[in-house]
């Protein structure tokens, strides 16, 4: 029986796959039907004028996939159960009886959560959102060569679930990592690798929040670690922020479970923790019995001076956990952190991570873990740092430019700065919409990442600046244009921070004043 192909020795698809599409078409089409007998590979070789071999395993590979089935010593025929019979489900209309009284209620979903959503900056000619990185920093050459010699020397590793707190390798290196760049003493062992911080939070919560629990936050924060606790139903306590970081004199002397606290970088106003406070925020931690999550979001991205040591490197009592991710240093996208945890949680943290997902995914953390031990990691970091901080120093240099003397927090560190508005200017969300109509992006506290509980005493006139998603030429651009929408508003509605005569703003003449 000769069998309809025909064969495009033209083609880019190879002639074995050629030979397969068209069988398998040929069977599914019913033209082969089930039980039918196929023709021998020699006489189906000689009728297409082609190798054997090419033959067998085309005849091979259909039947691994279920499409054929060899019998010896008769033949190889269509099988009488394809594979597609067992993929597919059959519909059914089912016409369901009608039923009499009143429906069962389910019952409440004991769940509270809000879903942070991602705005749309298609619209957007310069966008200063906080937290985004820039794609083109991202070192997807080396990347791409570590995952490639890592997959291709894999053994048992994609067949089997890894330690639930993670690859050992990565959490060696990121162990040593934070001794040196943290000054935190730690072994791999206390590392639990997570999917970025927000997991961390996760865990940090389930083994310590429950229902009514006291939960101390800075205020203003981070709205993903305020809305996760609020999750958990717990009660917010927040803790106002000066220009020293968390006043931890406002917090409560006892009652308090856990402090969520951003001491290198405050979230969003950038202010640092001095070592004072440290001291005195890990003395009160001793002596409530209180555990202090410590945020490390951005601390890779210090443009002056050395960093102080992390609270968890000045913990000798084991109440801090440590949390930091890789989403500033190369993605959020790749969703890779870690949270370290003092010796008497390891066994409870490893326990819940087991539960909440048997581990993180090996390959990622494989490559993570060569592209740190072979330096590359450290090499990135200095290009991305030596990058942002241009970008860093461009967005002062404009807001100098055009607005003056301007009032800035968070420039030691970080990949945003916050910019508190003088009286005379319009309240923040005032000129986030006069920015927006120009097509430019500027978020004040309580919007996007950020969380504000009632009126901080910067909650109406900050504005914060991300710059890291920026290239230079495009911070001077949207930082001109907030300014040319500031100058150019009409006689009757402009606001009292324009000059009626110069139509400049008033800020303009002393631009050399330092920042």
């Amino acid at each position: 029986m000769a069998i309809p192909i025909e064969l495009d020795h033209g083609s880019r698809q190879s002639l074995q796959g050629q030979i397969f599409e068209q069988l398998r078409h040929l069977i599914l089409g019913g033209k082969l039907k089930p039980g039918t007998l196929v023709p021998a590979s020699r006489v189906l070789a000689e009728q297409l004028g082609i190798s054997r071999n090419t033959v067998l395993l085309v005849y091979d590979r259909l039947i691994a996939e279920g499409y054929l089935q060899a019998r010896k010593a008769i033949g190889t025929y269509v099988n009488l159960e394809l594979p597609e019979t067992c993929l597919a489900a059959t519909r059914r209309i089912v016409t369901s009886a009608p039923t009499s009284g009143e429906p069962v209620k389910r019952p409440a979903i004991p769940f509270i959560g809000h879903i942070q959503t991602k705005k749309a900056a298609a619209h957007l000619d310069f966008d200063f959102y906080p937290d985004r990185i820039d794609l083109d920093l991202f070192p997807h050459k080396v990347w791409r060569r570590f995952i490639n010699r890592i997959f291709t020397s894999t053994s048992t590793h994609f067949t089997e679930c890894c330690d639930a707190g993670g690859l050992p390798q990565l959490r060696e290196v990121i162990a040593d990592h934070l001794g040196i760049a943290r000054g935190i003493s730690v072994s791999s062992d206390q590392i639990i690798i997570t999917a970025g911080s927000q997991e961390g939070l996760n865990l940090a919560a389930r083994l310590l929040v429950k229902d009514g629990t006291l939960v101390a936050t800075e205020n203003p924060c981070y709205r993903g670690a305020a809305s996760l606790f609020e999750s958990y139903y717990a009660k917010l306590v927040p803790i106002p922020v000066d220009e020293k970081g968390l006043d931890v004199e406002q917090l409560p002397r006892d009652g308090v479970t856990l402090l969520y606290v951003t001491p290198s970088h405050q979230y969003p106003l950038g202010f640092t923790l001095p070592i004072e406070r440290r001291l005195k925020l890990l003395d009160w931690a001793r002596r409530c019995g209180a555990y202090i999550i410590e945020d490390d979001y951005d601390s890779d991205f210090r443009y002056r001076g050395s960093p102080l040591t992390a609270l968890m490197g000045l913990d000798d009592d084991g109440c801090v956990m440590y949390l930091g991710t890789f989403s500033k240093s190369m993605g959020a996208g790749l969703r890779l952190g870690y949270l370290v945890v003092p010796k008497a949680l390891v066994p409870a943290a490893r326990s819940a991570k087991w539960l909440l997902n048997n581990g993180h995914a090996w390959l990622d953390q494989a490559t993570m873990a060569e592209f740190i031990r072979s330096g590359a990691y450290g090499n990135h970091l200095r290009r991305m740092r030596n990058m942002y901080s241009k970008r860093h120093d461009c967005l002062i240099e404009a807001l100098r430019e055009h607005f003056g003397a301007v009032q800035l927090s968070g420039l030691e560190s970080g990949l945003h700065l916050a910019w508190h508005l003088p009286k005379s200017y319009p309240d923040a969300t005032e000129l986030q919409a006069l920015a927006l109509n120009h097509g430019v992006g500027v978020y004040p506290i309580g919007s996007g990442t950020t969380y504000n509980v009632g009126k901080s005493e910067y909650s109406a006139r900050t504005l914060v600046l991300g710059f890291s998603s920026l290239n230079e030429y495009q911070i001077r651009a949207g930082i001109r244009r907030i300014a040319d929408a500031f100058i150019n508003l009409p006689a009757d509605s402009r606001l009292s921070a324009i000059d009626g005569h110069s139509r400049v703003p008033p800020y303009v003449h002393h631009r050399h004043q330092r920042y």
